[in-house]
């Protein structure tokens, strides 16, 4: 039997997956526009596998399209896989105390710098913003990343937003989130503003015209011309503030898995494909030990960003997340602009946040 599975359409998101499948899984890929925002009840009505952001799992659980992995793999099996993957990633895919995802591949927003245009990376936000002075620097805005980007900067300022399920962050703190980007978008390259991640990595290797991203997620396809560094602080000893990425892969329940699909998945996850066979095809493990490894491909993109994605923030995962995740980058994005007075944009997300918690806020 050849199962259906959905990835996306990057070497990192794609490669490794159909490098391993031989017959056993026919791999499809979407945009990563798709991957970010697409129903997931949709994906999983035909495909038997899918490889998920955790932000999903909510609407999943609504829909009732996915298999739980504690019916499929050991109790000793999910625990040793959560205690080997990098900070949250394992616990990311965890919901009413059940696996529904395994972290395949671990990322997160850290800063990305050609260091032959600007030197080396800045460590602090006010170094950024100095450094946006002199050089091209742009932040991550386009689709949701404008509001994963000002998660980012809450979390650098010392709070976590949507800690209270009813307030999404606090009035002082979003101020100074939005001034802090409207700051630095002001002398952003125009150019940038529509780019998601791996247009702004595509631009910043190809041309001139960025030198500096402070929030992008990490590829590390990317590493041999881009210098990936800790997401920056607001003062020493401070956290790098960053929005966890990555992808766990699903199983659906139209699936019917088999134990040379399950012997497959745990291979995927087993050790020595996670520091051997994914990083040789493009793949960015989850595994820590992955992450540490001195003679792992591109060594110095994992040992350079390991205490961003240990302390990496994980999103609120209800059902209604992902639409209000786009509404609120689109709020952010006006504030920008000047579209709208910074307090009444702030008032506008914690209302859209509110909103996205109730039944009538979520997807039909």
């Amino acid at each position: 039997m050849t199962y259906a599975g959905l990835t996306w359409d990057h070497p990192r998101g794609h490669d490794a997956l159909a490098a391993s499948a031989g017959d056993l899984i026919r791999w499809d890929v979407q945009p990563l526009e798709g991957f970010e925002s697409h129903p997931v009840d949709e994906l999983c009505a035909r495909y038997d596998l899918v490889v998920l952001d955790h932000p999903h799992l909510g609407e999943a659980l609504a829909a009732g399209c996915l298999r739980p992995l504690d019916d499929l793999f050991t109790p000793a099996e999910l625990a040793r896989w959560g205690a080997d993957s990098i900070g949250p990633t394992m616990r990311s895919y965890t919901m009413d105390c059940r696996q529904w995802a395994l972290p395949l591949d671990a990322a997160t927003q850290v800063a990305a710098t050609r260091t032959d245009l600007a030197g080396e990376a800045p460590a602090t936000w006010d170094e950024v913003h100095r450094l946006a002075c002199r050089a091209p620097v742009a932040l991550s805005l386009a689709g949701p990343h404008a509001f994963l980007t000002f998660t980012s900067l809450a979390v650098a300022l010392g709070e976590e937003p949507a800690t209270d399920p009813d307030e999404l962050i606090g009035h002082r703190t979003g101020l100074a989130v939005l001034g802090l980007m409207t700051a630095i978008d002001a002398l952003a390259p125009p150019e940038t503003r529509a780019l998601n991640p791996i247009g702004l990595l595509e631009l910043m290797t190809g041309t001139d015209r960025l030198a500096h991203c402070p929030l992008v997620y990490g590829y590390v396809t990317y590493a041999d011309r881009i210098a990936f560094t800790d997401a920056p602080v607001t003062g020493p000893g401070g956290r790098p503030g960053s929005t966890l990425g990555g992808t766990g892969l699903a199983l659906s329940t139209r699936s019917t898995p088999s134990v040379e699909l399950l012997d497959h998945i745990r291979w995927l996850m087993s050790p020595t494909t996670q520091r051997d066979f994914l990083p040789r095809h493009s793949g960015q493990p989850s595994a820590r030990a992955a992450w540490a490894d001195p003679g792992i491909v591109a060594a110095d993109f994992y040992r350079r960003t390991t205490t961003t994605c240990e302390q990496a923030w994980v999103r609120p995962r209800h059902a209604g997340y992902i639409r209000f995740q786009g509404e609120a980058s689109a709020v952010v994005r006006d504030a920008l602009a000047g579209r709208a007075d910074h307090r009444d944009a702030l008032d506008r997300l914690r209302a859209l946040y509110r909103a996205s918690r109730t039944p009538k806020g979520r997807p039909a």
